[in-house]
């Protein structure tokens, strides 16, 4: 069905990490066909796109695509962090075939989704009311900590790329002080990310345990998550308290930075799967208590993005951007 035309033809879609490069293709804002492959079993993103492709063969030849990696993008050459890809943007588009290609940070196309998410696509935290049109603050807690804004112009939604989850980290009580204290030990700066990211969770469960004169076990971020859900560990529970409490935290200082008044969204990997544990949590309390910019805060919601694949959504609103001359 190469006779498709360019507005009816799927885009092809492909959300690449260090293990795994989930793809699939959309048609609008509906994804078909999502597939997970291993990124150790091909040589580059092209092999790992045809073999998606010879899968899907019911569909017609994608004629755009938009990945997102997890790494830096900065020009025509990727070298992803980590993973042994190296690779031309343009040569990939010419062997796909394909009349545009936009390959993106993870991140970024997250941060993009959040304007074409659903009412079922997010939980609110607390109360607030978004201000149309205004600038939105985004969070991704997962294998790292991203960080990014939302902002409105002429041509629609921008977002802007940073390094926000590498800020330093500040305590709010004594407790947390002492985390912080005992994980300086470990790392010469104690950022944001130390803490609030899967290995941040177990840094907190560790640090928690050695203050109160116990041997931590060596768990995964899964198996703390886990121990606190079902309260069997008490140092677990803390860990994810502390966690909730700190993004809060953290969430409240991007607010405050960006004045986002459109909200502040987390997504990432770790928040959905902490259910009424986060909804319960110090998480909102913390976001509010700024002293003297309270008031300012309270108006202001924050969501958990529900979405199962909100990078797919953000990689179609990169398609739907002009390409850069």
């Amino acid at each position: 069905m190469t006779d498709t035309p360019p507005d009816t033809a799927p885009v092809l879609v492909a959300d690449i990490g260090g293990t795994n490069a989930r793809f699939g293709l959309m048609e609008g804002d509906t994804v078909r066909d999502s597939r997970t492959l291993r990124c150790a079993d091909y040589p580059s993103p092209r092999e790992a796109a045809e073999a998606y492709l010879a899968s899907a063969g019911a569909y017609a030849r994608p004629r755009r695509a938009a990945f997102c990696i997890a790494g830096p993008v900065t020009g025509d050459r990727i070298a992803m962090t980590n993973l042994p890809w190296s690779f031309s943007v343009a040569e990939v588009r010419a062997a796909l075939a394909l009349e545009r290609l936009e390959i993106i940070n993870d991140f970024t196309a997250v941060a993009l989704s959040v304007p074409r998410l659903g009412h079922g696509d997010r939980l609110q935290i607390g109360d607030g009311t978004p201000r149309a049109g205004a600038v939105i603050g985004v969070l991704g807690p997962g294998s790292g900590l991203g960080v990014s804004g939302l902002v409105p112009g002429a041509a629609g939604w921008s977002a802007l790329s940073g390094e926000g989850g590498h800020v330093t980290m500040a305590p709010v009580s004594d407790r947390e002080g002492a985390v912080l204290a005992q994980l300086r030990k470990r790392f010469d700066h104690v950022s944001a990310e130390r803490v609030l990211s899967g290995p941040g969770l177990v840094n907190l469960y560790e640090a928690l345990t050695i203050l109160d004169g116990r041997e931590p076990r060596p768990l995964a971020p899964a198996e703390v998550t886990a121990a606190a859900l079902d309260g069997s560990d008490a140092h677990c529970v803390e860990a994810v308290e502390t966690f909730c409490a700190m993004l809060g935290t953290v969430a409240g200082n991007l607010a405050l930075t960006l004045g986002a008044r459109g909200g502040v969204y987390i997504a990432g990997g770790i928040v959905p799967r902490l259910g009424g544990v986060f909804a319960h949590s110090r998480f909102r309390k913390r976001f509010v208590e700024k002293g003297r910019m309270r008031d300012f805060l309270a108006p202001i919601p924050t969501y958990v993005v529900t979405h199962p694949l909100p990078a797919f959504l953000g990689l179609a609103a990169a398609l739907e951007r002009q390409p850069e001359p």
